[in-house]
């Protein structure tokens, strides 16, 4: 039996605590924040939808398995630190001299960040949703 009130709340949350996900990722690479808790944030969000509506409902709306973020995470990761070193440039070097309101100057380190930010909600959501389908 699941709460009515718990997923009318989980509708609302859902959007918000994700788009706070990616504000600290993209506020992250220059202050606190980033990469690893932007991922935690967008994490707790799917897991919060799989208490509302089940885990099967939040598999169908990730639309892939969570295991397939942790190899596209680790390659733009991987990417972001090898591309730049390739043209003989530092690895966490500024991609041009604009600076964004809340990104500050785009580069590799957000990147990286985004890697890692798909690593960490790939390997949380598929431990805990591998726990929750096998106990089911």
């Amino acid at each position: 039996m699941r709460s009515s009130i718990l997923q009318t709340a989980t509708r609302y949350l859902l959007p918000i605590l994700l788009l706070f996900s990616v504000f600290l990722l993209l506020r992250g690479h220059y202050y606190p924040g980033g990469g690893f808790v932007g991922g935690l944030v967008a994490s707790i969000a799917f897991v919060l939808h799989s208490f509302a509506n089940g885990t099967n409902a939040t598999m169908t709306l990730l639309g892939r398995k969570p295991l397939s973020l942790i190899p596209m995470g680790l390659g733009i990761a991987a990417l972001s630190v090898l591309a730049p070193v390739l043209w003989g440039y530092p690895h966490d070097r500024p991609l041009g001299g604009r600076k964004f309101p809340i990104i500050g100057s785009l580069g590799s380190a957000l990147f990286f960040d985004l890697g890692v930010y798909l690593v960490v909600v790939g390997v949380v959501l598929t431990i805990l949703f591998t726990i929750s389908l096998t106990d089911d």
